[in-house]
């Protein structure tokens, strides 16, 4: 099977992901900078979740010229990241609304790590049906330190949060910042 329908319904998920969130914005009542003070947080919490899904939505791009076809686990294996990334909108109001307490900041963080396992997931579905170590995304993503890495800050961050929620804040916030600029090994494995 070919994997434009993948692309074409991964990318209109991810499109409406990014429109629930910013539909949550509300705009502040007053024509001062002080009228914005409120929503301040809100409109961080958006910036921080809007991130981490285009982190995912770009890596998803880059991951998938790798793959000639798809087959049902590779299907699957994208559902389920899928659906990691829906909740992203709910946890993050949930994180405003309850003005960043440690219980929807450890939701938050349960959600980025399992986002973080679908997408692991969804690379050895790909790698598996591709050659195995001989595949072009197995050569591109050999050592995948950055997605260890991430995951096991994700998790001591939601550790953290029981304790100190703005430090697990201030992870989640490194985290994304580790991912900005796109995984550049696939570009290079493809050109090669």
């Amino acid at each position: 099977m070919g994997k434009s329908r993948l692309e074409a319904f991964s990318d209109g998920v991810i499109a409406i992901i990014i429109t629930i969130m910013v539909l949550e914005l509300k705009a502040p009542h007053g024509d001062n900078f002080a009228s914005f003070e409120p929503i301040l947080p809100v409109f961080l919490s958006y910036i921080l979740s809007f991130v981490y899904v285009g982190i995912y939505w770009n890596n998803h791009h880059h991951m998938l010229h790798t793959v000639e076809r798809v087959n049902g686990k590779i299907l699957w294996a994208n559902l389920h990241l899928l659906f990691w990334l829906s909740i992203v909108p709910f946890v993050t109001n949930l994180m405003e609304e309850n003005h960043f307490s440690a219980v929807p900041t450890i939701l938050y963080g349960i959600v980025l790590l399992m986002a973080g396992f679908a997408y692991s997931i969804l690379q050895y579905c790909i790698i598996s049906s591709h050659g195995g170590k001989n595949s072009l995304l197995a050569k591109a993503v050999a050592q995948d330190w950055k997605s260890k890495a991430s995951l096991a800050l994700i998790f001591v961050a939601i550790m953290i949060a029981f304790w100190n929620k703005w430090i697990s804040d201030a992870i989640y916030i490194i985290v994304a910042i580790m991912w900005l600029l796109p995984d550049p090994r696939i570009e290079k494995t493809l050109e090669e």
